[in-house]
């Protein structure tokens, strides 16, 4: 009897949700799959021009998103001037909306480093003047600290993935943000359910994004320090390593 519950324990299958989809194609893209702690997500490994970057999928970080979020992160050691943010065009009315609600209605009055960066550079910096892009105006809004670098991001490479994504990855237009922060290159946008050719939809626009920014880098001959900003724009979802 001893021996009979070994070979079905042993057999067993571990529980939690079967990625073996997604196990399979990340391991044929040369990716590392892990599955998070207590089974909420699973966390992507990979490298871009031999520096690594990280994808998460499961709980959302942020309150605008509901239900699951996919969050890519890179470091890249940008300089100052590259502080660039591109939402989908109804996650940033609504954030305008919440931050003149709460900072200008209410009864706060000023902005502290508890309120994501999000919404604290929808009022720090200007608008990207989207007008010649008229594929991507309708869909998604912009700022920057420097707005002619913030144009030059999203014009070319990176706004034709952002087109392309939109009928995909993006289309119904969920939350979705893409950011240069503290050195970094940050995606996040809601995902209720993984696939394959979704995280490589996303991915392909983070390669993007990563490839322009690094550009422009090097067209301005100049990587300054990153200003800190006082919050966290990433918590991890928790693997058993250290990313």
């Amino acid at each position: 009897m001893l021996e009979s519950f070994k070979r079905f324990f042993a057999t067993t299958p571990p529980s939690g949700p079967d990625w073996r989809d997604m196990q399979d194609w990340a391991k044929q893209k040369g990716l590392t799959f892990k599955r998070a702690r207590e089974d909420e997500g699973f966390v992507l490994d990979g490298l871009i021009d031999g520096k690594p970057w990280r994808l998460e999928w499961g709980p959302p970080q942020r309150p605008y998103i509901e239900g699951r979020e996919l969050r890519i992160r890179m470091e890249l050691k940008l300089p100052s001037e590259m502080q660039m943010l591109v939402l989908s065009r109804p996650l940033m009315e609504q954030l305008e909306r919440q931050t003149f609600e709460q900072f200008t209605e209410g009864t706060q009055t000023q902005i502290d480093t508890s309120t994501p960066e999000e919404m604290r550079w929808l009022v720090m910096y200007p608008k990207v003047d989207m007008g010649r892009l008229r594929a991507l105006r309708p869909r998604f809004g912009a700022v920057a600290w420097n707005v002619h670098t913030g144009l030059a991001w999203v014009d070319g490479p990176l706004g034709q993935q952002l087109e392309r994504a939109a009928g995909t990855l993006l289309q119904g237009d969920p939350p979705f943000v893409l950011m240069t922060l503290r050195g970094r290159c940050y995606l996040r946008v809601r995902l209720i359910d993984p696939d394959p050719r979704a995280i490589a939809g996303a991915i392909a626009v983070f390669e993007a994004a990563v490839a322009q920014a690094q550009a422009l880098v090097s067209a301005a001959g100049d990587a300054r320090e990153w200003p800190t900003t006082g919050s966290t724009a990433w918590q991890n979802l928790g693997t058993d390593d250290k990313p």
